[in-house]
């Protein structure tokens, strides 16, 4: 598979739109994309970015419903639980969840978010007494 990602706005008045990236994306998937990575960008000083938790995933979800399954969709953007997470994807506004900051903070997040989901998984022996 390729990925791409995106920026899916940049946040400013007159700027890079979510509607201009459907249109990217309508043309990335002609040239053969598998998933697009929708994030967004901070690279106008004027930008007034709406930074909470989920915030980018409506730009996803935006793109996933336009498309209508033409390419998988990753959303990204302060998604810091399991639950938080599972909701996006029940909720079909993303195909996948990519985490950076929540990975580089809590590296055992899987193992965590697996025990919030109830989920049983086997984690490396070395760390049993851990968990």
């Amino acid at each position: 598979p390729i990925a791409v990602r995106i920026s899916a706005t940049d946040w400013a008045e007159n700027g890079w739109t979510s509607e201009d990236s459907v249109w990217l994306t309508q043309a990335l998937v002609a040239e053969g994309i598998d998933i697009i990575d929708v994030s967004s960008g901070a690279v106008v000083a004027e930008a007034k970015i709406p930074v909470g938790p989920g915030y980018q995933v409506p730009l996803a979800a935006a793109i996933k419903k336009e498309l209508k399954d033409k390419i998988k969709v990753a959303t990204v953007g302060m998604i810091s639980t399991a639950t938080q997470a599972e909701t996006i994807l029940v909720n079909n506004n993303a195909d996948f969840i990519v985490m950076g900051r929540e990975l580089l903070r809590n590296p055992y997040f899987p193992l965590h978010a697996a025990k919030e989901l109830r989920e049983n998984v086997d984690c490396p022996k070395q760390y049993e007494r851990a968990f």
